[in-house]
């Protein structure tokens, strides 16, 4: 069983529609800045927040990159203090 079988299946077994293809495009964005952000565990967590919270994928997305926006800025100085 691929993914998308799994995901569908899954959804049934709930009662709930499947998320769209771009849905899912949008949740793997998020997990991702999660993820790299912090441990692995954060993706499915932040995703399960993000899907209690009721807001847009967009808002999503928007308040993970807030939450990393720190961590970023500090991949960016350890980049620059090895290059230096």
């Amino acid at each position: 069983m691929n993914a998308r079988e799994w995901i569908d299946a899954y959804a049934a077994e709930l009662g709930a529609e499947p998320p769209t293809n771009d849905e899912i495009k949008a949740i793997l964005e998020i997990a991702a800045v999660a993820a790299h952000g912090s441990e692995r565990i954060a993706a499915p967590v932040a995703c399960w927040v993000g899907g209690r919270a009721g807001a847009s994928f967009a808002e999503l997305q928007a308040a993970a990159e807030r939450v990393d926006a720190p961590h970023d800025a500090a991949d960016r100085e350890d980049e620059a203090g090895r290059d230096g």
